[in-house]
């Protein structure tokens, strides 16, 4: 039986889903609220909102945002408006991108 490469990540990265599931803890028990009342206002199991406050990776990010507006961490901007401006201005820059992106052949010059 052949089993899947076990999926490794950066050292940055270990450190930002370490430091966003101590910020969610932090911020939960700040309100007092407990993990079963998280996980209920957010529609998912409390194991869940557990495995995110301990950084595990495999957490799909929708939920991890969610319990993170929840609790009333701030990701990207302060208000709402500001976040949607930066999303039209990224939209913009995309438009102007190209489509896909493909490595260039180069042509291998043999005449000798």
């Amino acid at each position: 039986m052949v089993r899947p490469a076990k999926r490794t990540y950066s050292l940055y990265s270990q450190e930002a889903f370490n430091l966003l599931s101590k910020l969610i803890r932090t911020a939960r028990i700040e309100q007092k609220l407990t993990v079963q009342e998280i996980a209920n206002r957010a529609g998912v199991s409390r194991g869940l909102v557990q495995r995110i406050e301990k950084g595990d990776p495999k957490c799909e990010i929708g939920t991890v945002f969610e319990i993170a507006t929840i609790v009333g961490i701030t990701l990207f901007e302060t208000d709402q408006s500001a976040l949607r401006k930066h999303a039209r201005q990224v939209e913009e820059k995309l438009a102007l991108l190209p489509k896909s992106v493909r490595k260039q052949t180069k042509d291998v010059d043999d005449d000798f």
